[in-house]
């Protein structure tokens, strides 16, 4: 069984466990690494947990791409911000996913991450409520730093 996660394959097959410190792990999937948190609010029905993840492939494709599950659907045409500290960073977005615009913006959310205590996405629903999924950065730079050189070694 797989699933996607904002355009990332995941499967059903046992990841490596890499790094956890705080509120932070990263996981080996094959020629991917991701540095992963889970929201804040832990959602009773776990399909439905919302997750933050900078993934790294070995190929060179995706070298801190942000992604994110949303825990709500959105509202057509909704925009969706991540905020790192007080600097907000418009996300693409479709669906329960976001994801960033390009490395620029993916070393620029990168970059506050290793100097914020909090992260939250915002959006609004399809009922038009805002909503927010936030996340502890505890363990974040060092899970980042651990999947970036996860892929190195191959």
């Amino acid at each position: 069984m797989a699933f996607a996660l904002a355009g990332l394959l995941l499967t059903s097959a046992a990841p490596t466990i890499r790094y956890g410190d705080g509120a932070w792990a990263t996981f080996a999937r094959g020629t991917t690494c991701d540095a992963t948190s889970r929201a804040a609010r832990v959602a009773a029905d776990r399909a439905e947990q919302a997750y933050l993840a900078i993934s790294f492939d070995r190929s060179g494709n995706r070298y801190g791409q942000i992604a994110a599950k949303l825990s709500r659907p959105l509202r057509p045409g909704a925009t969706v911000m991540l905020s790192v500290g007080n600097q907000p960073f418009l996300l693409a977005a479709r669906d329960r996913f976001a994801w960033s615009r390009g490395p620029a913006q993916e070393a620029a959310i990168i970059a506050a991450m290793r100097s914020a205590s909090s992260l939250r996405i915002e959006a609004r629903s399809p009922t038009g409520g805002r909503f927010v999924d936030s996340y502890a950065l505890d363990g974040a730079p060092g899970a980042i730093d651990a999947a970036a050189a996860c892929v190195a070694r191959a």
